[in-house]
């Protein structure tokens, strides 16, 4: 196996949110992404556009927002079930070959709410996920409750919940460690090289990059996240793959973080502890080109969405302030499995999930092409629907 990767630094899975939690891993086009949609010219806004909108955008658009409806997104959501069940048994079989070192936290998640609007808002989308078969444990807990577990929590915090059977992990250790098992299995990473071209024939893929440099394979999986549309377009993929960029920033361990996972669900900001001690915090949905230039106001938005929901906390101590693109399709749903070409597979389209369902579509994917059948789960998540 060898690995052709435009980056040296990992991309978006390095500053990931580092949650691992099918029970939250819902399609983006919903109702409430709607909502949060109208408000982009807000800075405050968790949902931003940036730059001049391109074709890509354009398209992406007209084709997402007539999904953001409940009707569409319970079908979705019904969709992606099978593959949210069997998440973390992916991850766990990853666990035995290596990863196992970068998992921080196993269970719970905790949840914090400004108001009981929010949590009854997030029961009801818990409702949805577990009606679509994916089995979901949570304890709804009152302000002192909720506090008592976090203490870094402020008094704006009047109620929370504990969700269970999820993890988190640190994803720098992860990656890391995912790339050692790579190549102690023999594969190969080649990075630094942008493919910008696939040429099949008979004898199979020649992958080229825009230094030039032309590898050679059997069978080729494009796996390029948000770049992934110019390459799998010839192949006959038409859904359009938008870059919907996430900021993070890591917080020191004397910063008086949440020492355990926490998510802000109204304000969209995730807290998630590292192995070492230090906390990364994210948020932000930016559509915008995947090379577009990171806003710095991002990061200062983030730390005032969060800073009333936590105690006092010295956000200039933040460091490695960081933004990638994250692979969004219109429908919500990742793009797995064969193109136009029987050499050409796909995967990518996760969205913010790929860290969660990432390993569960890929071990599909490599069934699907050792065998030549697709499995059943993968059905809705064909590339070329």
């Amino acid at each position: 196996m060898t690995v052709v990767d435009r980056d040296t630094d990992d991309a978006a899975s390095w500053g990931n949110a580092g949650y691992l939690t099918p029970g939250f891993a819902v399609p983006l086009p919903e109702p409430a992404a709607l909502r949060a949609g109208l408000k982009v010219l807000s800075p405050a806004s968790p949902v931003q556009v940036s730059g001049i909108p391109d074709t890509n955008l354009l398209r992406f658009a007209t084709r997402f927002l007539p999904r953001c409806s409940h009707r569409r997104w319970d079908h979705a959501l019904r969709a992606i079930s099978p593959i949210n069940r069997i998440a973390l048994q992916a991850h766990e079989e990853l666990d035995a070959t290596g990863t196992a070192a970068a998992v921080v936290h196993r269970d719970p998640i905790l949840v914090g709410f400004r108001d009981s609007a929010d949590l009854k808002a997030k029961l009801t989308e818990l409702r949805h996920v577990v009606a679509s078969g994916m089995p979901v444990r949570s304890d709804v807990l009152t302000a002192s409750e909720t506090r008592s577990l976090e203490p870094t929590l402020s008094a704006e915090v009047s109620c929370g919940m504990l969700l269970h059977d999820q993890r988190s992990i640190d994803p720098p250790m992860f990656l890391r460690l995912l790339r050692k098992t790579v190549l102690d299995e023999g594969g190969r990473i080649l990075a630094g090289q942008d493919v910008v071209a696939l040429n099949v024939s008979g004898r199979g893929v020649a992958a080229r990059s825009a230094d030039g440099a032309v590898t050679q394979a059997d069978i080729a999986v494009l796996a390029c996240g948000a770049w992934l549309s110019p390459l799998a377009r010839q192949f006959g993929v038409r859904q359009p793959v938008q870059a919907g960029r996430g900021y993070s920033f890591r917080m020191p361990p004397e910063a008086n973080m949440p020492t355990r996972p926490t998510y802000l669900p109204t304000q969209r900001v995730v807290c998630t502890p590292l192995a070492d001690g230090a906390t990364r915090v994210s948020g932000i949905m930016e559509f915008a080109r995947p090379n577009h230039p990171q806003n710095p106001d991002r990061f200062t938005t983030i730390a005032a969405a969060a800073d009333p929901m936590l105690s006092t906390v010295d956000w200039t101590l933040r460091t490695e302030e960081w933004c990638g693109s994250r692979p969004c399709t219109a429908d919500g749903l990742p793009l797995v499995g064969a193109s136009h070409s029987e050499r050409v597979f796909v995967h990518g389209g996760h969205g913010m999930w790929g860290m969660t369902q990432g390993p569960a579509t890929a071990k599909l994917l490599a069934r699907q092409i050792a065998t030549g059948n697709p499995p059943s789960e993968l059905a809705a998540l064909n590339p070329l629907r």
